[in-house]
């Protein structure tokens, strides 16, 4: 398919944009195969360009030969396009419906984006787990590497490689998988380095209405456990919801069979379900009772959370075809990682120093993984994105962001090393919208992009203030020395 056969009207002239807190501006509309680009007639200074795949969903409205298009966008701006021309605007419509609606993955622009800068760090490699295994092994001798899933012959959702119990052999850990819905047996996500606590993750067991057992799967799961130690089973969906899925085939761990777990079912609504571990149905906590607020705990303990969430197979291109926009949704979309980018901003808020990245961060992935030129957020998960050979025909998101140019504007100025586990609060009135995206477009923001601006240059003078002050006492520690040497008889 070309682009040109979805293109009714490329170019239209003296069209009016109009956008919340700018005053209107006039130019040339142009579409291409992935973009809306509207250039000013006045000086070429100001200028739109919109993805198509940013766009959730249009309205048209006329008023006698003049139509007005709003574009709704899954960032939750909302702009509007006043064309002159009834023609004109339909066929500017009915165009942006079809390119913002594609189905092709391939079609998408992070097949033909071209960088402008250049690429010194192949993102896709930024986060290896084998890197991260050499990170564990120094802390612990208990888990291993296994290769198991290399072709994704034992679950499409998970990566070639993962972390499992050391005791395990990759025998076990097929028979684990085929008792497992999808195949997805428990993996390690997290390991506390002081206590040796760790987090597990898989999906619900195929127990049915039999009952059924596996003993490998028992054994897998007791391994995480020291000595006299017990575990916690986390199963996000109600009691009432777990045991209907038996008579489909699916279940719970019976306590009988796991004595040494205890079950908890914390129902989460279904468009948070996978909020803070994605695409799962239980998770483990190992070798420490359950802490409070443990469902926002668990952001805390997501190191690199966008690349986790990748490589566990959390569903993005399900996730994300739509926004708050969108009239006609499927029963698959959520705003899943919305929701987690939420809840750790919620943790950044309450302690401002206790991370290395920034607010801008959070709300850059947030716009990345519904519309971008990287084809970071491709596909569902790492057998679809090894299918369509994403690495080699697409940029990593990360190998934009990691760059220095780059990365000091998603870098925390306030941060400083916290060995500790910190507890936010969960009530009410600790919890506040997160304006910087719900509000973003509805506000103005010179005057909070000033006062960010003013902050820094703040904390960077009282950095230099300190260097400098820390070179006088050191010239002064060694005057003071050579003074008491020349005086020493």
């Amino acid at each position: 398919m070309e682009f040109a056969e979805l293109i009714k009207t490329p170019r239209v002239d003296k069209v009016v944009l109009h956008r919340p807190f700018h005053p209107p501006v006039g130019g040339t509309l142009c579409l291409t195969g992935h973009h809306l680009i509207l250039s000013s007639r006045q000086d070429n200074s100001e200028e739109l360009w919109l993805l198509h795949s940013n766009i959730d969903s249009i309205e048209k409205r006329f008023v006698g030969s003049t139509g007005t298009i709003t574009i709704k966008c899954k960032d939750l701006r909302i702009i509007q396009l006043e064309i002159t021309g009834m023609d004109e605007c339909i066929n500017i419509a009915s165009s942006i419906e079809a390119l913002s609606t594609l189905d092709s993955i391939s079609l998408m622009y992070p097949f033909f984006y071209r960088p402008m800068f250049e690429v010194t760090e192949d993102g896709w490699h930024a986060f290896l787990p084998d890197q991260e295994f050499e990170l564990l092994s120094l802390e612990t001798e208990d888990w291993r590497l296994s290769h198991v899933n290399r072709d994704f012959s034992v679950c499409q959702s998970y990566p070639p490689i993962v972390i499992v119990p050391k005791s395990i052999d990759d025998e076990s850990l097929r028979k684990v998988a085929a008792f497992r819905q999808g195949g997805r047996f428990p993996v390690l996500s997290y390991y506390h380095r002081k206590n040796g606590m760790v987090m597990m993750r898989s999906s619900q067991p195929l127990t049915g209405t039999n009952n059924r057992r596996c003993k490998e799967d028992e054994k897998l799961i007791n391994a995480t456990l020291r000595p006299g130690k017990r575990g916690y089973i986390i199963d996000t969906r109600s009691l009432n919801v777990a045991q209907q899925a038996r008579a489909r085939g699916g279940g719970f761990e019976q306590e009988a069979n796991y004595p040494q777990w205890r079950r908890i079912h914390k129902s989460i609504e279904s468009s948070q379900e996978e909020m803070l571990t994605p695409s799962f149905l239980g998770g483990f906590w190992a070798d420490q009772a359950k802490p409070r607020h443990y469902s926002i705990a668990k952001c805390f303990y997501l190191s690199n959370i966008t690349d986790l969430c990748l490589q566990a197979g959390h569903p993005f291109q399900h996730r994300c075809a739509q926004s708050a926009y969108s009239n006609s949704k499927q029963k698959w979309e959520a705003p899943t990682f919305l929701l987690f980018l939420d809840c750790v901003w919620q943790i950044l808020r309450q302690f401002p120093c206790s991370f290395q990245f920034n607010e801008r961060f959070l709300v850059t992935l947030f716009e990345q993984a519904y519309a971008s030129q990287f084809g970071t957020f491709l596909c569902n998960n790492e057998y679809e994105r090894s299918k369509l050979k994403l690495q080699q025909k697409t940029l990593s998101l990360w190998s934009w962001m990691n760059q220095p140019t780059e990365l000091h504007k998603f870098t925390n100025p306030l941060f400083e090393a916290n060995g500790l586990v910190i507890w936010p609060s969960v009530a009410p009135q600790s919890l506040q919208l997160w304006e910087g995206v719900f509000l973003r477009w509805n506000r103005p923001t010179k005057y909070l992009e000033d006062a960010y601006e003013e902050m820094i240059h703040i904390i960077e003078y009282n950095k230099e203030l300190q260097v400098k002050v820390n070179a006088l006492r050191r010239q002064l520690a060694e005057l003071e020395t050579e003074d008491g040497m020349l005086e020493t008889p």
